[in-house]
């Protein structure tokens, strides 16, 4: 084929049904449909090498793509308090980012951790909100990761509260403020 046989072919083959393939691009939904594929290919890869049986559901929640293992106990991908599980995450976000060039906010849960956690975390939240309402002062929590943090603000904003991260990791932890 000539270069311009070759252009065609990759644009025809490219080109989404129906374009002209002329500035067609993936939607938001699209895109992290494919990051969740990428690192749902990846993560099989993954548990194949270490001889652990696992079930893989990609979903889109929100602005990320989604992957959850389940199955059997998998609670060495989880280590303690989750640090093994936030590995693998960045490790995941990596394979994605070498086959697209974009950085990813995908988030891995594994055997429901992260949606315990979730709660957990939530009804913590919820107790810290109900202590700073009533004594008018600021309630500092304990040293959390960056997913936690994440959880905690977002249950004290919609209390109509405000928060704010302090320290250096690994003590960085949320402080949660009177109205």
């Amino acid at each position: 084929m000539t270069d311009a046989a070759d252009d065609a072919f990759v644009e025809n083959v490219t080109a989404p049904e129906g374009s002209d393939g002329e500035g067609a691009r993936p939607s938001k939904v699209e895109r992290l449909e494919h990051e969740g594929d990428i690192a749902a290919d990846y993560l099989e890869e993954l548990l194949d090498i270490a001889d652990l049986d696992g079930d893989l559901d990609m979903d889109v929640e929100g602005d990320r793509a989604s992957v959850q293992i389940g199955g059997a106990d998998l609670s060495q991908l989880v280590g303690r308090r989750g640090e093994v599980l936030e590995a693998l995450q960045e490790l995941t976000r990596l394979a994605v980012y070498r086959e697209t060039g974009e950085r990813s906010r995908l988030m891995l849960d594994v055997g429901g951790y992260r949606a315990e956690q979730r709660t957990r975390l939530v009804a913590l939240a919820e107790k810290s909100i109900a202590e700073v309402q009533e004594s008018g002062e600021s309630v500092s929590l304990e040293p959390m990761s960056a997913f936690e943090r994440k959880v905690v603000h977002d249950a004290v904003a919609a209390a109509g509260l405000t928060s704010e991260s302090d320290g250096a990791e690994p003590k960085r932890h949320v402080v949660i403020l009177p109205a």
